[in-house]
């Protein structure tokens, strides 16, 4: 049966966690302080597993469904979403933007918004024109 928004709101924390089952694979678990977290339940090569999708309210149901659809694609196509998620992480890691995005969610707490708006502007805008020159530590010391 699938879950509406009211049953969801009226999900009440228990003593343990418990799940509320949408559709597809997609669960709404409450734990005991009150958090509810979206769970995608899959199978691949004969394993089961589970991804979280997000937290409620901050993922809607709507929002919910549709990132349960995108991940039960990769699984059609024998891909396991959380192998892919992880290598998409390491993968932006290692990149300029990465780090340099990294870098602006650390140093931006005490920043004002103002400062903060132009500098994050000016990083998209590099991202966007893929102006970045240098690739590594040593072509920095000897071209940038």
């Amino acid at each position: 049966m699938a879950l509406n928004d009211t049953q969801i709101k009226n999900a009440k924390p228990r003593a343990t966690p418990y799940k509320l089952g949408d559709e597809r694979g997609l669960t709404l678990l409450v734990n005991p302080n009150g958090s509810k977290w979206w769970r995608f339940r899959y199978r691949v090569d004969g394993r089961e597993k589970m991804l979280s999708l997000g937290v409620y309210p901050d993922v809607s149901l709507k929002k919910a469904r549709e990132r349960r659809d995108a991940e039960r694609e990769l699984v059609a196509d024998r891909i396991d979403p959380r192998k892919k998620r992880q290598t998409d992480r390491a993968a932006l890691a290692n990149t300029f933007e990465g780090i340099s995005r990294e870098w602006f969610a650390t140093h931006s707490k005490n920043w004002d918004g103002s400062h903060s708006a132009r500098v994050i502007a000016r990083l998209e805008k590099m991202f966007s024109r893929g102006s970045v020159r240098c690739q590594s530590p040593r072509s920095v010391r000897r071209n940038c």
